[in-house]
């Protein structure tokens, strides 16, 4: 089975592939490698650097399932370059799903985002939920969406709609709510949080790879899902890495209103069950700090690292 990681480079991409591997999958990844490339060589394993709008039907051929998380990540950083951002998060979309109708793809997994759904004061945010995304980059994703959807009668296509991500990677980010305060605690004493009552869901990026897994190794129907499974606010976050890390908490206004809660019950019941949460990521990594194996790097903030190189 020969799988094509589109940004398999990313934070969850490396986790992703480095599993793929173990199941002795032949992996190809493509990825502009902004960021790196923390990937460990390997006999199945081809690493392609490049720009999704580049991609041709040489990068497709003989691939059976595609994995795309190649995108400009996260609100601030799609802010910093919108055209940019609109180009690789949605206008490569189409060429994408014509190279992968063309090769006869057997399944094409898209990493959307829970975001798209906006602001939701329903208990339960499950996917026949109206989107109203409000940021720029919620809107890329909600747009990529529907373009995908319009190739689902020409191929089976999965659209996993992640809560906020957290946990290590090799290929680390500590801009996401739980490494971010994590960090500033290990740091400084002092976590900083931006309003605080916002709930959001979060799910750890093992799980999240085990979730791509299931979709690859089951017979799961090809369709639209969440992928969730604790729903906090932002101050309960602080006050859970305070209680393991001595730090004081200070609140400061926010001007990012999103909150809301992802039911995922669609995906638990195909048989996928998670296996970590928020606690176990805080714990790891506090451990992998403390041995001197995460740094904080500048790499590992996505806005700030596109700044730094001009991208």
């Amino acid at each position: 089975m020969n799988i094509l990681v589109l940004g398999g480079c990313g934070y969850v991409g490396t986790a992703l592939v480095e599993k793929l591997l173990i199941k002795n999958f032949k992996v190809k990844v493509i990825d502009t490698q902004w960021f790196g490339n923390y990937l460990e060589k390997n006999i199945n394993l081809t690493v392609i650097q490049k720009d999704i709008r580049d991609l041709n039907n040489e990068d497709f051929v003989d691939v059976n399932i595609v994995i795309h998380l190649a995108n400009i990540a996260n609100d601030p950083a799609v802010e910093l370059k919108q055209e940019l951002s609109w180009e690789v998060n949605v206008l490569s979309s189409l060429r994408i799903c014509n190279l992968a109708q063309s090769n006869n793809i057997k399944k094409f997994i898209y990493a959307s985002s829970g975001s798209v759904y906006g602001y939701k004061k329903e208990l339960k945010v499950t996917e026949d939920l109206s989107l109203v995304p409000i940021s720029t980059y919620n809107k890329t994703k909600m747009v990529a969406e529907e373009l995908f959807r319009r190739f689902e009668n020409k191929f089976p296509i999965y659209i996993v709609r992640p809560a906020t991500v957290c946990g290590y990677s090799k290929r680390m980010r500590l801009d996401l709510t739980v490494n971010m305060l994590t960090m500033q605690a290990l740091k400084n004493n002092i976590i900083t949080v931006f309003g605080g009552k916002q709930i959001r869901p979060n799910i750890h990026v093992n799980d999240l790879v085990s979730v791509y897994l299931h979709m690859i190794l089951n017979d799961v129907k090809p369709g639209t899902y969440n992928a969730g499974f604790e729903n906090l606010s932002i101050l309960e976050i602080a006050n859970m890495i305070s209680t393991k890390i001595k730090s004081k908490i200070e609140i400061s206004e926010s001007n990012d209103p999103r909150s809301y809660r992802l039911d995922s019950s669609k995906l638990t019941q195909t048989g996928f069950e998670p296996n970590f949460n928020v606690n176990y990521a805080i714990d790891e990594l506090i451990e992998i700090y403390q041995r001197g194996n995460l740094k904080d790097d500048d790499s590992f903030y996505t806005v700030k690292w596109m700044k730094k190189n001009k991208i």
